[in-house]
């Protein structure tokens, strides 16, 4: 008499629904291939589940990032399209965004990703997706400049693109890091103070190790001392400092200060494993090779290529006019020395930083709050994060 071939389907259902049901083990393993979306769903499936999602998400500690080029063909910026399309596929739960556009044609979209899915040219509405990548205990900072440096999200190892002109923008999703700390900090003229910057993790934090800052409306009246009340102190400090002037702020909303105001807004990044390293290419380095060459001394840092990102903020005045009308110069130059680590950034109205190595337990600099601003340069980055 012949086996029914209903009941043996029955009996591997049961025994699937049984490790599926009890067997952590497998259920974690299986967990590890689901996008960080579908992972909070299925956490609500049962208790089992719900601990191997959290024990999953703990072990999600690699950066990752959305980018995108226009032209975007609806009236939200082409970054918040990708983001709202992207969503599915990202695997880790962020804790710190860091989102850079264009300003030639970003029309002021404040960063509410409820507010951006709701705008989404797509029929089926994302508001949940976007939530839940984007909890409201995430911080999220978003500036805009006159132009972009980005990595296509398909790859780490694409190549990088320079945008001088035309919309692109790029968020950078920095998951909780354990031994890593990283805090954004605002500042204008009404708020700042030592309190403040003590608050923040800027002074009197032995485990400083790296800030990235980027100043608004630095050309108004009173903006060159704001400037060194902030990098006074920073230079006094064993910690990496890198940046740019930019154009505008659009998140954090700026309650402070009136419209127009200068201020400041950026990362600290504490932590024994934060390791950072930078080089300024000066105005006399104007060729390919020079380029490749000075960027290649941050080969001597020896940082390691794992959760590592790369950040250029270069003069508006240098790309391709720079470089005799050789277009992504620098870029590519980067990507020569360090083919894995993606490189992002922008073009601004001035450049912060310096050569300085931040590595263990020692500190390679030797610069003041003048040393540490710059015209018609580019400070080149790597920061890496345990």
């Amino acid at each position: 008499m012949g086996e029914n071939p209903n009941l043996s389907v029955s009996v591997q259902d049961s025994k699937a629904a049984y490790v599926l049901s009890n067997v952590a083990e497998v259920v974690e393993r299986i967990l590890t291939f689901v996008p960080t979306k579908s992972l909070l769903q299925n956490a609500s499936v049962c208790r089992l589940w719900r601990n191997c999602a959290r024990r999953v998400l703990r072990t999600r500690q690699d950066l990752s990032w959305v980018s995108a080029c226009g032209p975007c063909h609806s009236a939200v910026h082409a970054l918040f399209s990708a983001l709202t399309e992207e969503v599915e596929n990202v695997f880790l739960l962020p804790k710190t965004v860091l989102a850079i556009v264009d300003c030639e044609t970003f029309n002021g979209q404040d960063l509410s990703y409820r507010n951006t899915a709701k705008r989404s040219r797509h029929g089926s509405d994302p508001v949940e997706d976007v939530n839940l990548l984007f909890p409201k205990s995430c911080d999220i900072m978003g500036i805009a400049s006159p132009g972009i440096v980005l990595t296509p999200h398909s790859s780490p190892t694409a190549p990088p693109k320079e945008y001088q002109e035309g919309e692109a923008g790029f968020a950078i999703m920095f998951p909780s890091i354990d031994g890593v700390q990283i805090k954004p900090f605002h500042f204008c003229k009404k708020t700042i103070s030592s309190t403040a910057m003590k608050e923040a993790g800027l002074i009197d934090n032995t485990d400083l190790r790296v800030v990235l800052l980027f100043v608004y409306e630095a050309y108004k009246c009173g903006g060159a001392r704001f400037l060194n009340q902030i990098l006074g102190p920073l230079a006094e400090t064993k910690a990496l400092v890198a940046g740019g002037l930019i154009e505008s702020v659009f998140s954090p909303p700026r309650h402070c200060c009136t419209q127009g105001a200068y201020g400041v807004v950026g990362l600290t990044l504490s932590g024994s494993k934060v390791q950072g390293a930078s080089v300024l290419l000066d105005q006399d380095v104007s060729t390919p090779q020079s380029a490749e060459v000075t960027i290649r001394r941050l080969k001597a840092a020896n940082i390691p290529e794992k959760n590592t990102i790369g950040f250029m903020f270069a003069c508006l005045g240098r790309g391709q006019n720079y470089y005799n009308n050789q277009s992504n110069v620098e870029a590519d130059a980067f990507r020569k020395v360090f083919p894995n680590t993606p490189l992002f950034g922008l073009f601004g109205n001035g450049e912060i930083g310096c050569d300085q190595i931040i590595k263990d337990d020692y500190t390679l600099c030797d610069t003041d709050s003048e040393g540490l601003q710059h015209e018609y340069t580019t400070v080149m980055t790597l920061v890496h994060l345990g």
